[in-house]
């Protein structure tokens, strides 16, 4: 008897410090951890909604990039953080969908490290080469690369840089060199260089070299064209090829194991900065398109995109490492 009062005693405590905290969140700063480099998009994205969630919980949200390994090292750090809402992961399809299957072994439980909060939203990626390299459209790059399987060397900083272009490899028949990156402005700067001939990026750190002629786009990962450069066709357009579509997406998690009040906060705070129109405004001109919903929503959905990336991977023929 005296073990089981002290169990209940135990438990009961728990639940009242679990309560406490709770009602108290937050009473101190936050820190979002950002698997990416500074400037890319996924810190653009988790910078703005930092803002405008710290106006409404009523502390400041500090960014904290950890970018290497498509994302892991970041993840692995919020995965072994304390549950109690203080940090946060902006996590991507890299991180909390494509990672099991890219790795051999992770260090984490991909699928029950995190809790998830919110949906953030979703941007297309752009096909873009180096201005030297002779082809005009992405129908006259693949045959270049036809007539001279492995010549082209591409550049991936993330796991939708890798997939994006290994899939167009798979579906269009060539055979192309993947230079690995930390990050993705550092492989935009070497596209630009010409040390690699091709990139496939998101719109915020591919669209402003395209629209400046540091590099020529030649296609938008989305099955429709994109309004922000309406120019470009799309792959299933450029090469007649009909289920091609691949698009990166943000989303939010904290520690797995932190309160449901706190998770509840934090998701109330990051819809209302999705709906936000400074945040779409800010936004709009990367295609960057928004979708608030439940904690609930964004488990479904990343149930259904762990498989869809799966499936992407293997038909790309990606081994893991």
């Amino acid at each position: 008897m005296r073990t089981l009062t002290r169990v209940i005693a135990a438990a009961a405590a728990t639940l009242a410090c679990t309560a406490a905290l709770a009602q108290t969140y937050p009473d101190k700063p936050i820190k979002a951890v950002v698997p990416f480099a500074a400037g890319s998009a996924t810190d653009q994205i988790g910078r703005a909604f930092a803002q405008k969630m710290q106006e409404a919980l009523g502390q400041p949200i500090v960014i904290d990039n950890k970018p290497g390994v498509n994302g892991m090292l970041g993840a692995d750090a919020v995965a072994k953080a304390a549950p109690d809402g203080y940090t946060l992961l902006i996590g991507t399809n890299s991180t909390n969908a494509a990672l099991k299957s890219l790795m051999k072994q992770l260090p984490y439980d991909q699928d029950k490290a995190f809790a998830p909060v919110a949906y953030m939203g979703s941007v297309p990626l752009i096909i873009a080469v180096n201005p030297d390299v002779p082809a005009k459209t992405l129908k006259e790059l693949v045959d270049l690369a036809k007539a001279k399987p492995k010549s082209i060397n591409f550049a991936s900083a993330s796991t939708s840089q890798l997939v994006s272009t290994e899939m167009l490899a798979g579906m269009a028949g060539i055979e192309l060199t993947n230079v690995p990156y930390k990050s993705g402005p550092a492989a935009m700067t070497d596209l630009i260089g010409g040390v690699v001939q091709m990139f496939s990026a998101d719109f915020a750190v591919m669209l402003p070299q395209v629209k400046a002629g540091k590099v020529r786009g030649l296609a938008v990962t989305s099955t429709k064209r994109s309004p922000a450069v309406p120019e470009l066709p799309t792959v299933n357009e450029a090469l007649g090829l009909k289920d091609y579509e691949l698009i990166a997406y943000f989303a939010m998690y904290v520690p797995a194991g932190t309160p449901a009040d706190v998770i509840a906060k934090l998701n109330k705070a990051a819809n209302a900065a999705a709906s936000s129109k400074e945040v779409q405004e800010k936004f709009a001109g990367i295609g960057f398109a928004v979708e608030p919903g439940t904690p609930e929503d964004l488990a479904k959905r990343g149930a259904t995109e762990t498989a869809k990336w799966a499936k992407a991977i293997k038909d790309a023929k990606i081994e893991p490492q």
